[in-house]
């Protein structure tokens, strides 16, 4: 098997950091320590002297567009971007063409990332109105949860029958993930502006369409529900202040059942950036106000908030550009999430830590995700290099993702991701890739599901 020696690293894991030397065989970290001599004349070993090293991101929520949606994106496309902005495993939506709401339909996107998936996979199984006996099938092992549409949906994803949705809350031990907006007062706003603007509403109404109201309605009933099935429940994009005050930090995330997740545009904008983002920032749910994201950012530091993804989203710049009603939600953020955060390190907002223990370990914990999350030995050795003082700009000419925009273009970030490493293998260093080798299908831990 090839060795690889990691020299002289920063190493960044369960709230501490220290100096070391990491050794990597085959697919696995086998040792950690001060000072490791390499044991073999073709070990490839790497100085990362002044670089952090953090363990792989694990993006919990992400829209990779494959199958049927391919003009904007691909399995291929958005892992690669994604191992080069730090993420080495990845959990995808079902709302694709056709929508992964069948076993069959399911094991169909498996099949397509295992040979072409730069980074590990793990795809949610959609629940419908009229799917229950098909859900319930999902094996616990080797899936990562069942995903929920608890307001707006394209097709037939929305699930809004009370009945179907207390046995589904009911019916299975799998983690539930779940999309908050509440659908009639959406529908309530949107005719409100649609009468006063027809189709052209300026995109500083989102906010106002896609409401507090309409978040924190459906949110509230899902955590109800969920404490009266005894369902553990994930809820997805937090957007408000007020829906941070439904969670809490006064039990370890281990005996949570009802957890929750802040994306990093909800960090990054409030609603003054429309003026000069526009639709570029349109996303469900909105993007809200100064307030709202001073408190997300509260309940992420004082752990209320428990994970950060990207919900990457991507649609080609033609279908953004169009009017109101018909730009779609939704923005490519998988290359850039981990630089973003790693600059509020930079201006002290949060702690490296921090960022590792919400986006690595976390989502590790939450999913029970096997040997993942973590630089442990016995562990899979999914490694991030991370050079804190190497400023960069995002312009078209260095982003990958397939659409070929980023709403962080112009924006300037502190620090580079210089090696990203999947199961061993060194992925992406310094702009280059291997194309040869995927990632592999996640397993979760879950013995009792």
């Amino acid at each position: 098997m090839s060795l690889t020696l990691i020299k002289n690293a920063q190493i960044v894991n369960e709230g501490n950091i220290f100096e070391g030397d990491v050794l990597i065989d085959g697919e696995y970290i086998v040792d950690i320590d001060i000072s490791i001599s390499s044991k073999s004349s073709d070990t490839l070993v790497i100085d990362a002297e002044g670089k952090f090293l953090i363990p792989g991101v694990i993006d919990d929520q992400v829209h990779f567009r494959e199958p049927g949606l391919t003009h904007k994106a691909t399995i291929e496309t958005e892992s690669k971007a994604a191992v080069a902005g730090g993420i080495t495993s990845f959990i995808e939506m079902p709302n694709t063409v056709p929508q992964a709401t069948t076993q069959e339909l399911l094991e169909q996107k498996f099949e397509k990332a295992s040979k072409s998936s730069y980074a590990n996979y793990s795809f949610m199984f959609g629940g419908t109105n009229d799917n229950l006996e098909e859900l319930l099938k999902t094996d616990p092992t080797n899936v990562a949860g069942i995903k929920l549409f608890l307001g707006s949906s394209t097709g037939n994803m929305l699930v809004d029958d009370a009945v179907v949705l207390e046995k589904i809350f009911s019916s299975t031990k799998m983690l539930i993930a779940v999309h908050c907006e509440d659908e009639s007062t959406i529908k309530a706003n949107l005719e409100t502006y649609l009468k006063e603007y027809g189709d052209d509403i300026p995109i500083e109404m989102h906010p106002k369409i896609r409401s507090e109201q309409a978040c924190y309605l459906s949110s509230s009933k899902a955590i109800e529900l969920a404490k009266k099935t005894g369902a553990r429940l994930h809820v997805f994009h937090l957007s408000t202040e007020k829906e941070t005050k439904l969670f809490t930090n006064r039990i370890p995330l281990e005996k949570k059942q009802i957890t929750a997740e802040v994306c990093i545009h909800h960090l990054t904008f409030d609603d003054r950036d429309y003026k000069s983002k526009g639709t570029l920032i349109k996303w469900n749910p909105s993007v809200k106000t100064k307030k709202d994201k001073e408190g997300l950012w509260k309940a992420l530091l004082d752990d209320r908030i428990d994970v950060i993804a990207t919900d990457h989203a991507p649609h080609t710049i033609e279908e953004k550009k169009q009017v109101y009603t018909k730009a779609p939600s939704g923005g490519p953020l998988v290359q850039h999430g981990l630089p973003a955060m790693l600059k509020e390190f930079s201006n002290e907002k949060i702690s490296i830590e921090k960022i590792v223990e919400k986006m690595c370990h976390n989502p590790a914990i939450i999913f029970k995700i096997e040997k993942r999350g973590y630089i442990k030995k016995g562990f899979y050795a999914d490694l991030v290099l991370v050079d804190i003082a190497s400023p960069w700009t995002v312009k078209k000419d260095n982003i990958l993702y397939k659409c070929g925009w980023s709403p962080f273009e112009g924006t300037t970030f502190y620090s580079k991701i210089t090696h990203t490493f999947v199961n061993g293998n060194l992925i992406y260093n310094n702009g280059k890739f291997n194309d040869t080798i995927k990632g592999k299908r996640l397993l979760f831990n879950r013995t009792n599901e």
